[in-house]
């Protein structure tokens, strides 16, 4: 059960896909494409439609090498979206932010999930979403998307990125942020090589022992593009079949470009893993 303001989404019987709207000029798949907040909203509700559970707003670029964005127009890109997204659509918002300052106000405009690709260090932030009764992702990261890729010396991948997400996990629940409230990401892509992204996938089910739910975004990125040898554009392939591996294997959540397509794909993964029985109601 992950709780979100008044959502609740039951994970675990299905697959939920959260779709990307990044209103910014430069993230690195779609930077531009929704950067005028009409067509941010509009693509929203397409999203919905075509089956999205949850829509993810950004107005920072988080990808390697990025620079950061002024406080005050990271507000000006997302909070009227989300605004006007609220009042059109029935599923869930959520703020891609790592900033307090721009969650509060998502939230008091109808965001009900935080994205935190910090996975709160922002010091005001856990209490930003205790207050708000929203539900948050904590994401992996190292350092800052400047220099993430620098830091990239694991020694088991897998278990410090997860030994830390149990870190942050304890770090939220001790700032009053709700169980079931949170959810968790191991963060492809950030400040990981392209073998430690692979191995992180391929272990992804041991990400479901810290007993939350567990978010997967390779949609579009780099690692698939250097294994298929395409740019940003010719990725959605790829994209799919890490999708279905890691939704067979047990996430929770895929955050991804493109909605219609990977609805698809997570339906008949799992069908797969009911042996085909019916699908109970449920969102």
């Amino acid at each position: 059960m992950w709780r979100a303001g008044l959502h609740v989404l039951k994970c675990g019987g299905r697959t939920h896909v959260m779709g990307i709207i990044n209103v910014t000029p430069d993230s690195f798949s779609d930077g531009g494409r929704f950067f005028d907040p009409e067509a941010a909203v509009a693509a929203g509700i397409e999203m919905a439609a075509e089956g999205a559970d949850i829509l993810d707003v950004g107005g920072e670029s988080t990808r390697p090498g990025s620079d950061a964005v002024p406080l005050e127009e990271e507000l000006d890109r997302v909070v009227h979206v989300i605004k006007r997204l609220a009042a059109e659509v029935e599923i869930p918002i959520s703020v891609d932010t790592r900033r307090a300052g721009v969650a509060k106000e998502a939230v008091e405009v109808g965001a009900s999930l935080v994205n935190d690709v910090t996975a709160g260090s922002d010091p005001s932030m856990f209490e930003v979403v205790k207050e708000a009764g929203a539900g948050m992702v904590l994401m992996h990261m190292r350092g800052e998307p400047k220099t993430m890729q620098q830091l990239t010396d694991y020694g088991d991948v897998v278990a410090e990125v997860k030994a830390s997400l149990a870190g942050r996990l304890q770090a939220a629940g001790e700032a009053g942020i709700e169980w079931e409230r949170l959810g968790v990401d191991p963060g492809l892509g950030f400040a990981k090589t392209e073998p430690q992204n692979y191995t992180l996938m391929r272990d992804i089910a041991a990400f479901g022992k810290l007993g939350r739910p567990v978010v997967v975004g390779p949609s579009r990125k780099s690692f698939i593009g250097k294994v298929l040898g395409t740019e940003v554009d010719q990725r959605m392939e790829g994209t799919a079949g890490a999708v279905a591996w890691m939704a067979g294997q047990g996430a929770h959540v895929v955050r991804v470009h493109d909605v219609s397509e990977m609805v698809r794909v997570v339906r008949v993964v799992d069908a797969i893993r009911r042996g085909g029985e019916p699908l109970t109601l449920e969102r």
